[in-house]
């Protein structure tokens, strides 16, 4: 019995020591919303897939309900404008930065922006 609680107690500190040290390695994460001319489930891919290879860009979401792109991304490595300026050249409206009309044109069908009316 007494070995067991030994082992608890260090399971319990060991565990303890290596969170903290991963939120202190861990850098702080910012947050954006970015409006999107996104229309499609295609596009939620599209777009997700380009983020992923963002340097800097930690997570990605896109709701294509509402068009708004959720990014947390390392702001020592990366800017928000640098993920705008990304997403145009996927072909993609990012806020007030309109799509780069090569990569626009590229875009399957359904993922143009009158595609679902």
């Amino acid at each position: 019995m007494k070995y067991l609680i030994i082992l608890f107690s260090l399971f319990f500190a060991l565990n303890g020591f290596t969170q903290e040290k991963d939120s202190i390695i861990s850098p702080k994460l910012s947050f954006i919303n970015i409006k999107t001319s996104a229309v499609c489930d295609m596009c939620k891919e599209t777009i997700e897939k380009a983020m992923a290879f963002e340097k800097g860009v930690k997570k990605s979401n896109l709701n294509v309900d509402s068009k708004y792109l959720s990014v947390w991304f390392n702001p020592k490595k990366t800017t928000s404008e640098n993920i705008r300026i990304s997403l145009t050249k996927v072909g993609y409206d990012a806020d007030n930065h309109p799509a780069q009309n090569k990569a626009y044109e590229k875009l399957n069908e359904c993922c143009k922006k009158d595609a679902h009316k």
